[in-house]
């Protein structure tokens, strides 16, 4: 007899993209919203050079003991490191005592397709 459970398996919350392309038309006030959030994450340059550790460390993953060399001090890195995931660019897991982040894919094609020109020819 065995006591072991299924348990259902729940799809990871993805990000859709916060707008059309800036060219296809007018944002609206909740996408202009959601795009500034974006943006002023990204306007620090602590938070954008953080961003890009995450984003082109090997496996699409890095551990905060990795990436906190950035020229301010550890709690100064966790501030700007919540930062950016309250503005859903990263997503994070505790393993232990350490705490790894990662940019979803999704992110990355989001803010693609917002600055993406699609009135231009090829």
């Amino acid at each position: 007899m065995s006591t072991t459970k299924a348990l259902p398996v729940l799809e990871p919350e993805g990000v859709m993209p916060c707008c059309p392309p800036l060219t296809e038309r007018p944002m609206s006030a909740e996408e202009s919203e959601r795009a500034a959030k974006m943006f002023k994450a990204l306007g620090d340059p602590v938070r954008l050079r953080l961003f890009s550790a995450v984003a082109s460390h090997e496996g699409g993953e890095a551990c905060v003991c990795d990436i906190s060399d950035v020229g301010v001090s550890q709690p100064t890195v966790s501030h700007h490191l919540k930062k950016l995931k309250e503005a859903r660019l990263l997503t994070s897991e505790r393993r232990g005592t350490w705490v790894y982040y990662r940019v979803e894919p999704s992110v990355l094609t989001a803010m693609g397709q917002l600055l993406t020109n699609t009135s231009a020819a090829p």
